[in-house]
């Protein structure tokens, strides 16, 4: 679980250089907070899955309502970001969220 927070938050970073070599300090922030959006729910769902596993009250219903509380603050704080950074870069924003969802995958295809 944390393995996968740790690929992400590493993606995040590097779609952050990248952006900032592109598009300039704004499009550093925007791929920046586009990766958190992602990176911050996801650690959050794995520390609640994890303190479930340890206390021995891990269940099905608790993955999903968790699950669900990840993607509502997901589209949350999307929303905030939208609302309170005026120099936001829609494309930058977008990478840096789409980098960060796809870095497992990314190694795996490294690995393989």
């Amino acid at each position: 679980m944390f393995r996968a927070v740790f690929h992400q938050s590493v993606a995040t970073l590097i779609a952050v250089g990248l952006a900032w070599f592109w598009v300039g300090p704004d499009g550093a922030v925007s791929a920046g907070l586009g990766g958190a959006a992602i990176v911050i729910p996801n650690l959050f769902f794995a520390l609640s899955l994890w303190a479930a596993a340890r206390s021995g009250r891990a269940s099905v219903g608790r993955f999903f309502v968790g699950e669900f509380i990840k993607v509502a603050a997901t589209l949350a704080l999307l929303v905030i970001v939208a609302g309170a950074y005026r120099d936001l870069h829609w494309l930058a924003l977008l990478a840096g969220m789409f980098v960060a969802l796809k870095a497992n995958l990314f190694v795996i295809l490294i690995k393989a």
